[in-house]
């Protein structure tokens, strides 16, 4: 199991704030002889609905040297995690939850923004210092 996020904990009250409930944390996902480790299985269901509505998330701090690099990191471990739960858990989505900083610094950019528009890549992104939910971007929830 990997070690948790810097901002793990924040995130996590940032979900919990905005209704979700923290099923997993960590989740494995389990497929033939793989095994992974996503930080957060979240559920929220609302009183009218019988189906509660599952999300995965990855958190990234993106606080080393290179934020390309990290992007790049996450990127690839966001699309295993995409394409393996399409058998495991396929009505769930997978989101990256960032923090509002590096979502200003490094994600507003025009090849970045590219590259999410590309890989349908789901965004989380939360203000830490108020452990809230500021953004959602490519997907709803």
């Amino acid at each position: 199991m990997s070690a948790r996020d810097t901002y793990h904990e924040a995130i996590k009250n940032a979900l919990i704030k905005d209704a979700w409930t923290i099923i997993r944390d960590p989740y494995t996902i389990k497929y033939e002889e793989i095994q992974l480790f996503a930080n957060l299985l979240a559920d929220r269901t609302l009183e009218i609905e019988r189906n509660g509505q599952q999300i995965i998330v990855e958190i990234k701090s993106f606080i080393g040297r290179s934020a390309m690099r990290e992007f790049e990191t996450a990127l690839g471990q966001y699309i295993i995690y995409r394409i393996l739960l399409k058998d495991v858990l396929p009505q769930s989505k997978v989101y990256l939850a960032i923090s509002r900083s590096i979502y200003q610094a490094f994600f507003l950019q025009k090849a970045i923004s590219k590259i999410i528009a590309e890989t349908n890549l789901l965004l989380i992104v939360v203000d830490l210092n108020k452990e809230e939910i500021v953004k959602r971007c490519a997907g709803t929830f």
